[in-house]
This record gives C-alpha cells, structure tokens and sequence, in this order.
C-alpha cells in the first residue's frame, strides 16, 4: 500500500481529514454498575471530555504533528461548542464541522471499570453527516488521506461510502476506516468496501465479527479473521490489547509490534489513539510495517494514562522518546510504570 509522506510539507494541503463523530464524552467511573430501585450509587469521579472516534483521532493526529481537519456535525448548542472548542484547543481545523439548530449535539455515557467499560449513546447529530458535506470537505481543505471513523453510527455515509471512496482513490487520495463496533450487530455493507480502502483498523471483537459477517461463518481466531478480510485486497491492523498491534496483508500476517507496559487510568479512546500512531507513521514517510504498528500500539498505550481519550495523548516527541527506550530495551515494559499493557 502506498500513502500519504512526510507531514509538513510546505503548502496548503491537509495531512489528513478525518470523517465521522465527535461529541461529549461524560465519564463515569467508580460504583458505576446500575442498580434500579432508585438507588442512588457514589461514583469516584464524573468528566466531561472529548468523545467520538473521530474527534479522538483528530485530536490525537493533530497532537502528533500532522494538519488536521474534522468532517462531522453537531448541535448549535453547548455540548456542540465544548467539542468544537477541545478540536480547535489542539489545532484542528473545524471549518467543516457544522453545527445543526434541529437536533443536539451527540453524547456518551461512559460507564468504566478497571478492565471494563459500558458505553451509553444518545446519537443526535452523529448519523446526520452526509456524503455531500464529505465531499466538500475534500475539495476544500484537499487532504492526502482520509480517516471514516464509525461506520455504522452514520447510515446516511455509510450509503454512499463506496462511491466516495471510490473517487477519492482515482484522485491519488488513501482511505482508512475504522468501523468501531455495530449496536445492530448485523455487520453489514463492508465487503465492497474492502476492496477500495487502503486500512481497516478494527480491535479483535470487530475484526472477528466483520470476518463471520463477510465470509458467512463464524471466526474464532483473530489470525484466520485477519487473513479472511486482508484477502479481499486492504490491510488490515489489528488493535490486539496487551498483544499490540497485528498486521494483515493479501490474506497473511505480515507484522506485530507491542504496546508498553502503563498504569492504567481509562481505556476510553485507546483504539482511537493507536489509529493515530499509525497513520502518523504513514504520513512521516515509515514504510516499515513493524515500525509503524510500534508507533500505533505505542500512542494507544500512552493515552490510557489520562481520564477520557485525549487527555493523555503522547506528543511526537513523547512517542519518538518512548520507542527510543522500547527499542533499547527490546521489550514492552520498559516505561517508568506498571500495570496493563493496552490498547
């Protein structure tokens, strides 16, 4: 697969423009298993953050170095202007984030526990933005890459996907799509796509849920689902959690890379960040596929340290100074913490 190179250079185009939600995220954690009856239950901490796949990719790329757009909607209200206001807090071009007076702004409950989260979303403007407004976006801010986050919270895209991406590839321009997870749990739609998009970046429930859904059985082995959905002529990343990061290409495992070892605070958005790592890595011109997931599954790790998924996202120099050590010490665990291993 060919892509985008070197961030920076000097004129007026995008490095990425990344398409899909962005809302709040509150961020429960704590005693945070319901129980009815009108019990009232303590928590230990509530957050407001940023929230959305693509709003935590953008902000993670940015974070990065790379220029940044987001393609999404919100409400003209203020949870719409809070995430408005974080996108812009890290330089993220929000010209084509629109804000609609017909509908509010999306917002996720995030129930979290140690090794565990519960996601409650109300979806608001997340399933408005369309295949129009993504076009414009594109010819207007004229990026070398494009990120789809949450497929299947966006109908109204995810209809005309194809034909998007379709176009964008004649244009010279790459795609990468991480579905996220599908509350339909149906899994529809992907297989023509995989044929057009340059990544699929799923974690090992979905890889292994898009997998059953594409070739009509089911798949029990990340490995077998990984080789299943590269076959159909994309790579596949592979967010593998305390594993790092597993690479498919052309039906084969190509690479994998670990994470560091962290002390864990919230999970939320660690996928996101490692979605980030890696399409940085890309757009600095790394054509090695090891160092690339090393970038990806590094940057997830890192964000976990913070609450919500863009507190604690790794700076380039942060990344490059902690593969540094990795690669001195030839192991995951070679921060100054302890804990988990993730994303």
């Amino acid at each position: 697969m060919t892509g985008p190179q070197n961030v920076g250079d000097d004129d007026d185009r995008l490095d990425v423009l990344v398409v899909g939600d962005a809302n709040p995220d509150l961020l429960l954690t704590g005693d945070v298993v319901p129980r009815f009856g009108q019990a009232e239950q303590i928590l230990e901490s509530a957050e407001l953050v940023l929230g959305g796949s693509a709003g935590i990719v953008a902000a993670g790329l940015a974070r990065l170095g790379a220029r940044t757009g987001l393609a999404a909607v919100v409400g003209a209200d203020e949870f719409g202007q809070f995430v408005r206001d974080r996108l812009e807090e890290r330089g993220v071009d929000t010209t084509r984030v629109h804000a609609r007076h017909d509908a509010a702004t999306g917002l996720s409950v995030i129930l979290s526990l140690e090794d565990d989260r519960s996601i409650l979303t109300r979806p608001g403007t997340i399933p408005l933005l369309t295949a129009e407004a993504v076009a414009e976006a594109v010819d207007d801010l004229r990026p070398r890459h494009v990120h789809v986050a949450s497929y299947f919270l966006q109908p109204a895209l995810a209809a005309e996907l194809l034909t998007i991406v379709t176009r964008l590839r004649g244009d010279g321009i790459t795609v990468s799509l991480d579905t996220n997870w599908d509350p339909a749990e149906r899994w529809a739609g992907m297989e023509p796509l995989l044929e057009v998009i340059s990544l699929l970046l799923p974690n090992r429930e979905e890889v292994l849920a898009l997998a059953s859904a594409v070739s009509g059985h089911e798949m029990l082995s990340v490995d077998d689902a990984g080789k299943v959905l590269s076959s159909r002529g994309c790579r596949v990343i592979v967010k593998a959690g305390a594993q790092g990061g597993i690479s498919f290409e052309g039906g084969e495992r190509a690479a994998q890379a670990p994470g560091l070892i962290v002390d864990v605070v919230d999970t939320t958005g660690a996928g996101d960040s490692f979605d980030a790592g890696y399409l940085a890595a890309m757009l600095n011109g790394i054509h090695d596929e090891e160092e690339r997931l090393r970038w990806a599954a590094v940057s997830g790790s890192l964000s976990v340290r913070g609450a919500g998924g863009t507190e604690a996202q790794a700076t380039l120099g942060e990344l490059r100074e902690h593969l540094r050590r990795q690669s001195l010490h030839g192991s995951a665990g070679t921060t100054e913490e302890a804990g988990s291993s993730i994303p």
